[in-house]
C-alpha cells in the first residue's frame, strides 16, 4: 500500500480546510478506505474534531492522526503511506515556506474558496506556490450559493485566475457546521440528502483524479 497525499491549503482563515479534510476522510472511510489526518495547522481545529468524535464513537483503527509541523511532515507521512490508502493533510491559514513543505510531498492540492470575494484574494498565492510545486492543483467551491449574484461573481473571479475548479462542490448548509461540531462527517449525521449527495460526488471526483 503506498498512500495517495491531498494537500488542503488556503491562505485565508475560515476558507472551510477542515470541513473538507473531515468530509473527504469520512466519506473515504464510508467506503472502505483506510485514512490518515496530518494536522499542520496550530489551531489544531482537526485535531479538536478528532477528539470530540473519539469520545463518542471510540477509536477507529482505519483513521490515523497525527500533528506535525510543515518541516516535519515528511517524517510524519513516512509513518503512514504504507498504512493508509488516503492522507488528508490540513494546513494552516498562509502561504509560506510552511505550505510549501507540505506541497512538496502532495499529489494533490485542493483550495476551498468559500462566496466571498476576500477568499479569491487569497487564493493567488497558495496557487502560486503549487505551480511551482508542479503539483496537480483544484478548487474547491465552499458555501456555495446556486442563483444568487454573489456566488456567480466569485464562480467568474476564479475562473479569471485560471485555477480549475472541480465539477463538485459544497454549499452553505448548516449541517456542515452541525456535523464538525459533533466530531461527524455529514454522511454519518444525516446519511441521505443533498448535502450528503454532495459530499459523496465530491469524494468520487477527487477519488478519481488520485485514480484511488
Amino acid at each position: 500500500m503506498s498512500g495517495r497525499i491531498i494537500c488542503v491549503a488556503q491562505q485565508k482563515g475560515g476558507a472551510g480546510k477542515t470541513t473538507l479534510v473531515s468530509n473527504l476522510a469520512i466519506a473515504f472511510l464510508t467506503e472502505g478506505k483506510s485514512v490518515a489526518l496530518l494536522d499542520t495547522d496550530p489551531q489544531g481545529s482537526l485535531g479538536k474534531w478528532l477528539d470530540i468524535r473519539e469520545e463518542t464513537l471510540g477509536e477507529n483503527e482505519n483513521l490515523r492522526f497525527a500533528t506535525a509541523t510543515a518541516y516535519g511532515i515528511s517524517r510524519a507521512i513516512r509513518g503512514f503511506v504504507a498504512e493508509a490508502d488516503v492522507i488528508l493533510i490540513d494546513t494552516p491559514p498562509k502561504a509560506d515556506s510552511d505550505v510549501r513543505w507540505v506541497l512538496a510531498e502532495s499529489d494533490l492540492v485542493l483550495v476551498p474558496v468559500s462566496a466571498s470575494k476576500a477568499d479569491v484574494w487569497a487564493t493567488n498565492d497558495v496557487l502560486d506556490l503549487a505551480d511551482r510545486a508542479g503539483k496537480p492543483t483544484n478548487v474547491v467551491m465552499n458555501r456555495t450559493r446556486n442563483g444568487t449574484r454573489v456566488g456567480e461573481q466569485v464562480a467568474n473571479a476564479v475562473a479569471e485566475l485560471g485555477a480549475k475548479p472541480l465539477q463538485s462542490s459544497l454549499s452553505s448548509r448548516v449541517i456542515y457546521a452541525e456535523a464538525l461540531g459533533r466530531g461527524l462527517g455529514v454522511l454519518e449525521a444525516k446519511r441521505t440528502g443533498p448535502a450528503a449527495d454532495e459530499v459523496r460526488t465530491l469524494a468520487a471526483e477527487v477519488a478519481a483524479a488520485l485514480k484511488l
